[in-house]
């Protein structure tokens, strides 16, 4: 197994160590700063395991495969327990999530049909903007109007979810009509 795929499985184990730390109390805030460093860790690992395999040609089946799903379990992880301890609406995790199941849907006929769809700009900014989210929602810094920022990064990272799922719906729906590009 190749580096790049042992990152992707490491970024899965992490999880649930990242769901402890988040859900548990043992050390105060400090479960807090250390559930966002396991994320922080965690989002690194896509950033570098994607990087390796393109510059070392060691893309895989499994890298294809388990890459973007270690990304969505770890993502909606954070956010479903972040809705469950009361951070964010649980209607904007729908948008969210439901965002991810009709790309990842293009994806699977594109797939089907020899057709790769690379991630645009607009998913790229949309994927920061839902880090920088999860990662301040989980810290819930104690500063004078952080509320008011976290709700402000809430809604970008919300606006960017949508903005690039039209996107790339504009970009790529001839996929979904007839299989073609």
């Amino acid at each position: 197994m190749n580096l790049p795929n042992k990152l992707t499985i490491f970024r899965v184990v992490l999880i649930p160590f990242f769901l402890v730390f988040l859900y548990t109390d043992f050390w105060g805030r400090g479960n807090l700063y250390i559930a966002a460093a396991i994320f922080i860790i965690a989002s690194l690992t896509d950033l570098i395991d994607g990087k390796i395999a393109r510059k070392y040609n060691l893309v895989t089946n499994f890298g294809k495969f388990m890459d973007p799903l270690a990304d969505k379990l770890l993502v909606c992880s954070a956010m479903i327990a972040l809705v469950d301890i009361g951070k964010i609406a649980g209607w904007i995790v729908i948008v969210i999530i439901a965002r991810e199941f009709i790309i990842s849907g293009f994806r699977l006929i594109a797939s089907d049909n020899g057709v790769v769809i690379a991630a645009s700009y607009w998913g790229k900014f949309k994927t920061t903007f839902q880090m920088i989210m999860i990662i301040l929602l989980i810290l819930d810094l104690p500063f004078a109007y952080m509320d008011i920022v976290n709700n402000i990064v809430v809604y970008v990272a919300l606006i960017l979810t949508v903005v690039s799922l039209v996107d790339y719906i504009f970009k790529n729906y001839k996929v979904f009509i007839d299989g073609s590009r």
